[in-house]
């Protein structure tokens, strides 16, 4: 039952975040690069994701905030690294839309942070 409860809050917390990337990417579109728009997005949503899976997903962890931290930053970072070749991948080689490719690599990312974060940044 744990499982899905942090599951459910991961959930939430990553649309979350998701939301906060997207639309930050948005805002950021009409004056850079649509990659540096995603790292942007990317940076301000890392403190909605830590934050949320800190006290959600992941609250009943046993590491201090300064362990999760050190450890979700890479996993984070991790995660980026695969939506940021996703994304350009998509965008570039595939041509597909800048808004159809931001999702892509999204979900593409999803998945990996998901296990890194349960069983190594937030590890009980």
């Amino acid at each position: 039952m744990k499982l899905v409860t942090s599951g459910f809050w991961f959930g939430v917390v990553g649309a979350a975040a998701a939301a906060t990337h997207a639309g930050v990417f948005g805002l950021a579109l009409p004056w850079i690069p649509p990659a540096w728009a995603n790292a942007v997005g990317f940076c301000v949503a890392f403190l909605v994701s830590f934050t949320g899976h800190r006290r959600l997903s992941f609250h009943d962890t046993r590491t201090t905030i300064r362990q999760s931290l050190a450890r979700f930053l890479p996993t984070a970072l991790a995660g980026f690294g695969t939506n940021e070749v996703v994304f350009v991948l998509l965008l570039e080689l595939a041509h597909w839309p800048v808004w159809v490719a931001l999702v892509g690599a999204m979900i593409a990312a999803a998945g990996q942070t998901f296990v890194l974060s349960r069983y190594w940044a937030f590890k009980r």
